[in-house]
């Protein structure tokens, strides 16, 4: 295959859901998979439920439908709340969706009728990190709005940390979400069986001394890259490397170092600096920004990214490689995503050749030496 592909490691997400499963189960959580990450694939998806993960969820109703259509049978989680135009598909294909507007509540609750089914919501609360959710003085007062509504339930509360603000999941965030769940079922007489207390962020939080009455977490980074996104560091027994970036090389050849005539803005905006060094060997990778986050990339031994531009990245590499050879990255979430969704980078699944032993928590990437030197 000569174009760019992400080779998918399935035994290896499966491995890393299954740990942390087993994990956060002691500490009475339960774990949704995220598969936003790789366009809601279904047999990424497949390979977390393996792992155990109860319910899987996504942001984009497109990545559900997906999954629907693949066959995928266990509940689904509407991460993002719908708009009101999209309410009819959202409750076609989730099993729940998080809220945070009484008007799209209202088209849920009307497309719901259509189907003459219960449509359940999670009701999303501003913890500080300043995304979505509403502030905590106005739970109770939405919750009393919705439990008048008809085709929908309130199944429970959630929240989103150290995705805008970076704000970390806390003993203090989390006990405040708990404490709105307990005034809501005494004041309303309900009963919340879902408080999900945020994504791969809270991982430390709930290792080290989980409290309160947090019960979900919904969990992508973690399982699909074994780190922990606050920190990047990888975690202990996953693994870091069920994803790899292969781009065949399109030129290799010695330039200098320097750039030669007048200057000005670059493609993307101030050039990258370039200190006279000499000689190198530069070799281009067919791949560029558009389909990467070239600062996702982790190249293997000899290699050093210099820079990219919409369609081409541009490498520093020991040796000339002949155009073909094939050069695999690591990659971090942000270079997954848009590798995932680029529709020039192709998706292959590769199986794991070696038993899966438990990775040290001070582990490096696994990547391999690029083919052709």
């Amino acid at each position: 295959m000569t174009c760019p592909r992400v080779e998918i490691d399935l035994a290896k997400i499966e491995h890393n859901a299954r740990q942390l499963v087993s994990l956060l189960s002691g500490r009475g959580i339960d774990v949704t998979g995220v598969t936003k990450a790789t366009l809601g694939s279904p047999e990424v998806a497949r390979a977390m439920l393996a792992g155990g993960v109860v319910r899987l969820g996504d942001s984009r109703i497109d990545n559900l439908e997906a999954l629907r259509d693949a066959g995928i049978q266990a509940p689904l989680t509407l991460l993002r709340s719908p708009t009101p135009e999209q309410a009819d598909r959202a409750v076609a294909c989730a099993t729940i969706s998080q809220v945070s507007e009484f008007e799209v509540v209202k088209a849920l609750s009307v497309a719901a009728g259509r189907r003459d089914i219960v449509h359940g919501l999670v009701l999303m609360v501003e913890l500080g990190d300043l995304r979505e959710g509403v502030l905590p003085g106005e739970v109770l007062d939405l919750a009393r709005r919705i439990a008048r509504i008809p085709h929908v339930t309130l199944a429970g509360l959630g929240t989103n940390l150290a995705c805008r603000a970076g704000v970390v999941p806390s003993a203090d965030n989390m006990g405040e979400l708990s404490a709105l769940a307990t005034l809501l079922e005494e004041q309303l007489s309900m009963h919340l069986p879902i408080l999900s207390g945020g994504n791969s962020a809270n991982l430390a939080w709930a290792i080290a001394a989980p409290a309160g009455r947090i019960n979900d977490l919904r969990l992508g980074e973690s399982i699909l890259l074994g780190c922990d996104p606050l920190t990047r560091i990888p975690l202990s027994g996953l693994h870091t490397d069920a994803f790899t970036l292969v781009v065949p090389v399109i030129e290799s050849l010695s330039k200098p170092t320097a750039p030669r005539g007048t200057t000005g803005e670059a493609a993307f905006g101030a050039p990258t600096p370039m200190l006279e060094r000499g000689v190198i060997i530069q070799t281009i990778a067919s791949i560029g920004r558009q389909d990467v986050d070239p600062d996702g990339l982790t190249p293997p031994r000899n290699v050093s990214v210099l820079a990219a531009s919409s369609d081409h990245l541009v490498l520093e590499t020991r040796y000339r490689l002949a155009p073909g050879a094939e050069i695999r990255f690591g990659l971090d979430y942000s270079a997954l995503l848009r590798a995932m969704t680029s529709p020039f980078v192709a998706t292959t699944f590769a199986a794991t050749q070696r038993a899966l032993l438990p990775m040290l928590k001070n582990s490096s990437s696994a990547v391999v030496d690029e083919q052709g030197t």
